[in-house]
């Protein structure tokens, strides 16, 4: 059975099941993660996946604004 393209949330909202995934624990990369994750939002992605102990939030705050992508239209989904 194929992967679903999305799956429609209990508030009724449709979020795509593909996040990129954001994890980098080297600080000496984090341009190189707003550049990709920059990227990853222009080729279509809207689902931005990161956790807080990744300390990516810096590099993925500034591609979203970057983006030009109404914040509405991104899912960001973290992990504790």
């Amino acid at each position: 059975m194929p992967l679903p393209q999305s799956v429609k949330l209990s508030s009724g909202y449709e979020m795509p099941t593909v996040g990129f995934g954001t994890w980098d624990s080297v600080e000496s990369q984090r341009g190189l993660l707003l550049e990709a994750t920059k990227i990853a939002l222009k080729t279509g992605y809207k689902h931005i996946d990161t956790a807080w102990v990744y300390g990516t939030e810096k590099p993925v705050g500034e591609a979203i604004r970057a983006s030009g992508i109404p914040r509405k239209d991104i899912f960001v989904t973290t992990k504790v």
